[in-house]
């Protein structure tokens, strides 16, 4: 036999032998691999555009500037720099005396007005009788004038006479009318009667008010926290002279939240209440829940001192940002701290898909979003 012929043979019995393993799995890669690409990328596909995000975001926080209500010499400071403090605890104390001497000064003020307006009540008196007086001298110089003309006229009496009655009863008159002047003013001064209580005239409740203002006063020299947070960055020493005003410390509140700043085209399906997820840069791999409680009624450039005038000059489109407020679930922050200012990234889970099945199937209709209060 020829090697020829050996070579058929052996060539014919490979033929007539089973596929090998190895072949047929490479066919059912062929086959199921791109069917696992197709799934993937029709999950993909009909779930795209149900979250939107953003890294444009960062912890917020409010803050307030600690400010001298009264000015004066600081004397004593309760707290440092970075400091957390609890609402109503001491954080600095201006020098009291100044204060307290005018609240002195106002409690004598009170007790000189309380002397006065009883002594009005005894010029009031002394008015009336005044008055009754010349009004008695009055009526008798007018009857005595009345009996002059008549013995005038008969040539009884000189007209010397006569003048000097005329005279004494202008005289009279005046006196009257002074007397009478002087009834009114006591009435004045005692809010219309001599028996008006003391606290409800005019007088006294003008001091009574300067000596709350002076109490006041004297208890803004003790400054006090007026919410929980943090002291922030302060140089305030003992021996600072504040005046009214002046700020002094800021106070960083212990109630945080998230502002993420989304392009206006990924605002679509983004709606109050939708769940949250929140990473912070400074804690990778943690992520906090929150929830969207209010969307900004302008872009950012709106609030800007000088707004962008679109309608002016070349114009180029440019996407616009929409601060978006979070609120953050901090029950499972697992010990970390978030502070003011951190970087964070945030996406919103809207519920809704962009893909045709998505637009039939979504189960939040669109609603108008309004700005809503903190």
């Amino acid at each position: 036999m020829t090697s020829k012929q050996q070579i058929e043979i052996l060539a014919t019995d490979e033929a007539s032998e089973p596929m090998p393993k190895r072949k047929r799995s490479n066919r059912i890669l062929w086959i199921a691999g791109p069917l696992v690409v197709a799934l993937i990328a029709g999950w993909f596909y009909l779930t795209a555009g149900r979250y939107s995000s953003t890294d444009n975001a960062y912890v917020q926080a409010d803050q307030v500037t600690i400010a001298a209500q009264v000015a004066g010499r600081v004397v004593e400071v309760a707290v440092h720099e970075n400091q957390p403090v609890r609402k109503g605890d001491l954080l600095f104390r201006i020098d009291p005396e100044p204060l307290q001497i005018a609240v002195e000064q106002m409690q004598a003020q009170i007790a000189a007005a309380g002397d006065y307006l009883n002594a009005s009540r005894d010029t009031f008196r002394s008015a009336s009788a005044d008055l009754r007086a010349s009004e008695a001298t009055l009526r008798n110089h007018e009857a005595q004038l009345k009996r002059i003309r008549e013995l005038r006229s008969r040539g009884l009496v000189a007209q010397k006479a006569l003048d000097d009655a005329i005279n004494d009863v202008t005289t009279a008159r005046g006196t009257r009318d002074s007397d009478s002047a002087s009834l009114a003013k006591s009435r004045t001064m005692l809010g219309g009667a001599v028996d008006t209580p003391l606290n409800e005239l005019s007088g006294y409740r003008v001091v009574m008010a300067q000596l709350a203002k002076a109490k006041l006063d004297l208890s803004h020299a003790e400054v006090r926290a007026p919410i929980d947070g943090t002291i922030g960055k302060m140089h305030l020493q003992p021996g600072d002279y504040l005046n009214v005003g002046q700020a002094a410390m800021p106070l960083v509140s212990n109630s945080l939240w998230v502002e993420g700043n989304f392009k206006e085209t990924d605002l679509t399906n983004v709606r109050v209440g939708q769940a949250a997820e929140i990473e912070v840069d400074t804690y990778p791999g943690h992520k906090w829940k929150a929830t969207v409680s209010s969307i900004s009624p302008a872009s950012g450039s709106q609030f800007s001192i000088l707004p962008a005038q679109n309608a002016t000059g070349n114009w180029v489109k440019i996407v616009q940002r929409i601060p978006v407020r979070l609120s953050i679930d901090t029950t499972n922050n697992a010990g970390l701290i978030l502070r003011a200012g951190m970087s964070a990234e945030v996406e919103i889970d809207t519920g809704a898909e962009n893909s045709l099945l998505g637009r039939w199937t979504a189960n939040q209709p669109h609603r108008p979003q309004l700005a809503l209060d903190r």
